[in-house]
């Protein structure tokens, strides 16, 4: 099948333990050609250390690769995902932004342990970090897989619930990048930016289009449209948001753990008709 067809499986959305998800790059690498993945790119937060070794296992395995990263970005006072796509990962620019990015996780995480120290819940941090391949990178993700562990709540969905979203005993807010700082990163490093999982965020409508409309502004190219976390309703929406913005449209699984995550890498149903897929944008940037 061409590599620019837009009924492709590819899966342009998931995280090893580089960040927050539970197998390494290779175990990935494997899973997504199991899973009759056709493009694949490892995304883990804030990161591209994994990189090299992903697209080392990609090669292996015959499954065409495209370098990727999730940003954190703030946006009207909420936490906002961008996915890079295509980039040079050697760029010194996006290395030393998402260094920056990074610097305030640890920080930011024993707050969140001793917010949860005062609610009766010891040892978090230290707990956490068992968690979290790269300490650079202890997340919410690692908090919850504690707090299961130690018996508080019985799924990490019910930890986020009661204790790791804003209001709630655990949740300390962090300032990431701005939108301006991560589509930069990404396009000066010859990559494209797309809208992670745009259904995941708390805006009204008018928050949602000044996302669209800056990001667009800035050189941002392309939107998740088929997601693991969106609904069928959510494809439709996010199609036409994608038409009316002019962006690509990209479709990954946002995969974390076999135990954890609702979709596996390969899973999703194609993209809807009428699309360009951002794949078709960096044709010349996939590794075969």
């Amino acid at each position: 099948m061409s590599l620019v067809s837009s009924i492709l499986n590819a899966d342009l959305h998931c995280h090893s333990v580089v960040s927050d998800g539970t197998l390494t790059p290779e175990e990935l690498a494997a899973r997504a050609h199991a899973n009759g993945v056709e493009l694949w790119a490892l995304t883990d937060h804030d990161e591209i250390g994994g990189q090299q070794r992903a697209m080392a296992a990609a090669r292996s395995h015959g499954l065409p690769y495209l370098t990727g990263t999730e940003i954190s970005i703030t946006f009207a006072g909420q936490t906002v995902h961008i996915v890079g796509l295509g980039f040079d990962a050697e760029d010194p620019r996006m290395q030393a932004g998402l260094r920056q990015t990074r610097g305030g996780r640890g920080e930011r995480a024993r707050e969140m342990a001793a917010s949860l120290a005062a609610v009766g819940i010891q040892g978090a941090y230290e707990g956490a970090l068992k968690y979290a391949g790269n300490p650079e990178l202890i997340s919410r993700t690692h908090f919850a897989r504690y707090l299961v562990e130690a018996g508080v709540c019985r799924e990490t969905n019910e930890v986020f619930r009661k204790y790791l979203t804003e209001g709630k005993p655990g949740f300390v807010p962090h300032r990431w990048a701005t939108l301006r700082d991560a589509v930069s990163w990404i396009s000066d490093a010859g990559g494209l930016a797309v809208i992670a999982h745009p259904a995941r965020y708390n805006f009204s409508p008018t928050e949602e289009y000044a996302l669209f409309s800056e990001f667009k502004a800035h050189g941002g190219r392309g939107v998740e449209v088929v997601t693991g976390s969106h609904s069928a309703a959510e494809y439709v929406q996010y199609a036409d948001m994608a038409r009316e913005f002019g962006l690509a449209a990209s479709r990954g699984s946002d995969f974390h753990s076999p135990d954890e995550s609702h979709t596996d890498l390969g899973a999703l149903p194609l993209l809807p008709g009428q699309l360009t897929p951002v794949w078709e944008l960096l044709a010349d940037r996939i590794q075969q």
